[in-house]
């Protein structure tokens, strides 16, 4: 049994609950401390899922004992707190995005590669039995060889439901970097690196009126694009559209397959890519309807797995799969969508990353090393 990895919690907001109870599922992890600016929301944390110690997060830092922060903290704070932490001698897993600009996440993977410490970054979602169903699938060649593909995610936008929905229109939110590191993280594992790529970005509703409570009827002017399109060539020849929208109603797509991947002897209905075990379906030249393909792949996981697997691989010293680079090259190509509508022209990504190691198949849940 691998000695646990001791993790300290910086932020406590709502995602930190779906963390702290799916690290309950690894004894490789060891929740030993939480921080928040709010110390009343680390408190109830604390007691919720029996963390034995509330801090500051200087004092959190300063924890020799601390192996790895755990970065909940809002997207804007992410490359700050990463910063501190791999400066006190910690890796680090944050919440996506790594960063929310290309300079601050080069900043924090350089300072990391300077220490040889590990950053690890959601979504690891890419972990879950659905989306490494369909990377086996696509790698046995279930479908042929993939020539297209699409990846959709479209809706309205937060302002009806969301109890404070004004970042998703700042700057690090909109829907390319609030929801775009689920599906370019997938088509990263799916496909590997990207050879270039065209965007559009704009503006498409910018005044919008909150609906939701407690802020009911207060405007929000939007201030970073809420409608983005853009065509992506892989390099191993892949070549398809992704579109993220807040500004739209009804999609016509699946919304349970918002990703299809269309190959030459075939079409795979690829899972949504922010859920762990979704359906995966396929249908090749001869088939006359669609085939639901058992996972098989370990079921139940959650938040907390690719944090699991970031502590496995530190004791085990193999790399881990939800890595830093991986996050880079997704900031990077978010970050390319508007660069390339401002100019006009085809961005080629200058972010390199290997495509990580699949999951282990037919191992017991939990397995996370082959």
């Amino acid at each position: 049994m691998n000695e646990p990895v001791k993790v300290g919690v910086v932020g406590c907001g709502a995602i930190s609950g779906a963390y702290l109870d799916g690290a309950r599922q690894f004894p490789i992890l060891r929740i030993i401390s939480c921080a928040d600016l709010d110390r009343a929301a680390a408190e109830r944390k604390a007691r919720e899922f029996g963390v034995p110690r509330v801090c500051s997060v200087d004092e959190l830092l300063r924890e020799d004992s601390i192996d790895i922060v755990l970065n909940l903290t809002v997207p804007r704070a992410h490359a700050e707190i990463g910063l501190r932490a791999v400066g006190a001698g910690k890796h680090v897993y944050s919440e996506k995005p790594l960063a929310v600009t290309r300079d601050e996440g080069r900043r924090l993977i350089d300072a990391a590669a300077a220490r040889g410490l590990r950053l690890g970054c959601a979504p690891d979602t890419v972990l879950g039995a659905g989306l490494q169903t369909a990377r086996k699938l696509l790698d046995g060649g279930a479908i042929g060889r993939p020539v297209a593909f699409t990846a959709f995610m479209m809706n309205r936008g937060h302002e009806t439901w969301h109890p404070s929905p004004q970042f998703y229109y700042e700057p690090g939110g909109g829907p390319m970097f609030d929801m775009g590191p689920y599906y370019l993280t997938a088509l990263f594992h799916l496909f590997g690196p990207i050879r270039r790529l065209g965007g559009m970005a704009t503006i498409a509703v910018p005044d919008r009126i909150i609906t939701s409570q407690p802020r009911a009827g207060a405007k929000i002017r939007v201030q970073t694009p809420d409608h983005v399109c853009g065509t992506i060539e892989f390099e191993g020849g892949p070549v398809g559209t992704i579109v993220q929208s807040f500004a739209t109603h009804h999609p016509t797509y699946e919304q349970s397959h918002p990703v299809t991947v269309y190959g030459t002897e075939g079409t795979m209905k690829v899972p949504d890519p922010n859920t762990f075990d979704g359906p995966v379906y396929v249908r090749t030249a001869r088939d006359a309807d669609w085939t639901k393909v058992p996972h098989s792949f370990a079921t139940g996981y959650g938040r907390s797995v690719g944090l699991a697997d970031l502590a496995h691989a530190i004791r085990s010293g193999r790399p881990h799969r939800t890595s830093g680079d991986v996050a880079f090259a997704v900031l990077d190509t978010m970050q390319g969508f508007f660069d390339s509508s401002d100019t006009g022209r085809d961005f080629c990504p200058t972010a390199t990353f290997r495509r990580p190691a699949p999951m282990p198949a037919d191992l017991p849940f939990g397995v996370l090393d082959d």
